[in-house]
């Protein structure tokens, strides 16, 4: 049996994860990414250095499978993660990070031109990026690429290509499909933007310098990749318009798949394409995040287990890690509401999660209100999805059922996509 790869590049470590022709995952692998280099000025990383954990990685997985046998890889990375570099892959500039917002001028010069709704607007925009990256940089002959992009492009040798989820905050016009005009306004075209294609798609073989050292047959496919948070989506099993997936980390990530695209950019709102669907969603400033600001991890497990969800604390908290939200609501003022704090560090616990849970609730209200569906299920994912009395809060709140996602880990999602290409939505 033939077996595909999924490599997930998040903010912290490499993960891969290999599935057989079943989808079952027969071997992970991990290993840690440094952390990016943080100045005044932003957040940035050199790519050698994904590279060089990529490689780590997949060689701890060689040892687990029999490299001859793998058919397909697929690469996901962080959204809005993006560097400049030459046709051979050289890059001209380090990447910048997907929470890098330094590029406050070139922010204005595309919120002149820009649809209202584009998620190419703000100073973390791959767009934003590539304006300011571009400011510092003599030569001509260099192609945006996403991180996703970029590792692909070393596994095949080719640096030319993006898929529709990482463009698509680089100004591409997924409902369309192609580059709209108004970026010529920017002097940005062709070949400085990469072509765009579906993830899923095959993009080409992997090099054969590779195939030689690690043991892979020579047919061996590249396929183009996704977002971290779409691979996470796809992992999680939500295959049917109106299923929804809420990230439990550090912040909250609301998304739920529709049949029509949703963009608000006042909210934050905008949609990734999957085939013929579109993956609607939102982040909260609010999350676990608040949480570990008060209570240890042990802690959390003690109050977790003294919930009484059949007693609602009724604080009305509207639980914020620093000042400012931005959905489900738009304003960089907002101030976290977290008293009155009870003498019970329980009942403060409980009021917390409550406040986090109507969040969730508020969000999945707005996209249905802005024109996706309302969820008729929500399957959790993230640290805080093992909380079954916060899953009942949550639950209560939603009122549609909310469950455990089998799966968790974004690279096999991306495994996925390497297995079933553009037709990944079509099997559940």
């Amino acid at each position: 049996m033939g077996l595909y790869v999924g490599i997930d590049i998040g903010t912290s470590a490499c993960r891969a994860c290999a599935l057989d022709e079943r989808a079952r995952a027969v071997a992970w692998a991990r290993r840690a990414l440094p952390a990016p280099r943080r100045t005044a000025e932003g957040v940035e990383q050199p790519p050698a250095l994904w590279w060089q954990t990529l490689e780590q990685t997949l060689g701890d997985l060689w040892r687990q499978v029999r490299p001859g046998e793998v058919r397909r890889i697929a690469v996901d990375g962080t959204s809005a993660t993006l560097l400049l570099c030459r046709a051979d892959g050289t890059p001209v500039t380090p990447a910048l990070m997907y929470n890098d917002s330094r590029a406050h001028a070139a922010a204005r010069r595309i919120a002149a031109v820009a649809p209202q709704n584009s998620a190419a607007r703000g100073a973390s925009s791959s767009l934003a990026k590539c304006l300011h990256l571009r400011a510092g940089v003599t030569a001509t002959d260099w192609v945006a690429l996403h991180q996703a992009d970029w590792l692909s492009g070393r596994l095949r040798g080719a640096f030319d290509t993006s898929d529709e989820n990482n463009a698509l905050k680089l100004g591409y016009d997924a409902l369309a499909r192609r580059w709209p005009d108004w970026l010529q306004a920017l002097d940005l075209a062709p070949p400085q933007l990469p072509r765009v294609v579906a993830p899923g798609t095959v993009l080409g073989h992997l090099r054969p310098d590779l195939a030689v050292r690690w043991g892979c047959p020579p047919t061996l496919e590249i396929v183009a990749g996704t977002t971290d948070s779409t691979a996470g989506f796809l992992a999680a099993g939500a295959m049917h318009a109106g299923m929804a997936v809420t990230a439990l980390g550090s912040t909250l990530v609301l998304k739920v798949l529709s049949d029509n695209p949703v963009y608000a950019a006042r909210h934050g709102v905008y949609s990734h394409r999957l085939g013929e669907r579109w993956l609607v969603g939102g982040a909260s400033n609010s999350g676990g995040a608040v949480l570990k600001q008060y209570f240890s991890h042990c802690d959390i497990h003690r109050y977790s287990r003294l919930l009484q969800t059949h007693n609602p604390t009724g604080l009305d908290y509207y639980p914020l890690p620093a000042p400012g939200e931005r959905f489900p609501v738009p304003d960089p003022k907002l101030q976290p509401r977290l008293s009155p704090r009870p003498a019970s560090d329980a009942r403060f616990f409980q009021g917390i999660l409550e406040g986090l849970a109507a969040i969730e609730a508020r969000g999945y209200r707005l996209l249905a209100e802005l024109g996706a569906p309302y969820p008729m299920a929500v399957l959790s994912v993230g640290g805080g999805a093992v909380n079954r009395g916060w899953q009942a809060l949550r639950a209560a709140r939603l009122g549609v059922p909310v469950t455990r996602a089998p799966q968790q880990e974004a690279a096999y999602g991306a495994a996925l996509l390497a297995l079933r290409g553009e037709a990944v939505l079509a099997h559940p």
